[in-house]
């Protein structure tokens, strides 16, 4: 199994992220993707890793993009034979102690079709620390999504998720429209068109402790129109 995080400027909280997740899963694998942070992310994953073998270090110039980084995690997970990737965030506001039930769920079902989804918007999930305005830009964009892609689940845009390896082999990486946070409404869409069953497994989302959200009105507005251009395939037929 392959635990795989993005991070930019993570330095404050990837330490404490990965002490908790050697305490939950200490026999698991952990891909870091960097995107060249400034504030030392990437070396202190580099020197972690000389140390852990089960630390990967993969850093990238620039900053390509949320999407991109995800979707070379999964080109990692595929190239390395893993039976299951499981996504989330650096920041803790995904905790990693729940990955076990996320687990628990992939592995009471198919696990060649499962992708599971760590949901806040069904019952028993949530969210702390949001202000208003992005409790409302959050529902907005899922009830989008949903509507114009078809997607059967609660949450579309949330990260914490489990991905079977042999479905992400059928995915067309090069065919996608996104580079950036719309990424995780696309991979649902493309996952779905393969057979994908999805679960839903709710959990409390924490705001972050340290640092800055990279999300910003910019770049929701740029999901919202990738969305709409994925969206005119699914509606075109009609």
């Amino acid at each position: 199994m392959l635990v795989a995080v993005a991070t930019y400027n993570e330095i404050d909280n990837l330490p404490i992220f990965v002490e908790r997740l050697a305490d939950t899963l200490p026999n698991v694998d952990l891909l870091v993707i960097d995107d060249g942070s400034p504030d030392g992310t990437g070396d202190w994953c580099q020197q972690e890793a000389k140390v852990n073998p089960r630390i990967h270090c993969l850093h990238r110039r620039g900053k390509p993009g949320l999407g991109s980084a995800i979707i070379a995690a999964m080109q990692y997970a595929v190239k390395h034979n893993y039976e299951v990737m499981i996504n989330l965030d650096a920041d803790l506001s995904h905790p990693p102690e729940m990955i076990p039930e996320i687990l628990e769920a992939y592995e009471e079902n198919d696990p060649a079709t499962t992708v599971v989804i760590g949901s806040r918007y069904i019952r028993g999930g949530g969210i702390k620390g949001w202000p208003w305005k992005r409790h409302l830009m959050s529902r907005a964009i899922n009830l989008y999504t949903r509507w114009l892609l078809w997607l059967p689940m609660a949450d579309c845009s949330g990260s914490f998720r489990a991905y079977p390896v042999k479905l992400l082999k059928k995915i067309d990486f090069e065919s996608f429209l996104s580079q950036g946070y719309s990424f995780f409404e696309e991979i649902l869409y493309h996952l779905k068109q393969e057979g994908a069953y999805f679960v839903e497994v709710p959990f409390t989302f924490v705001e972050r402790q340290h640092g800055a959200s990279k999300i910003s009105l910019q770049k929701a507005m740029i999901a919202v129109v990738t969305i709409f251009r994925l969206g005119l395939k699914v509606w075109r037929p009609f």
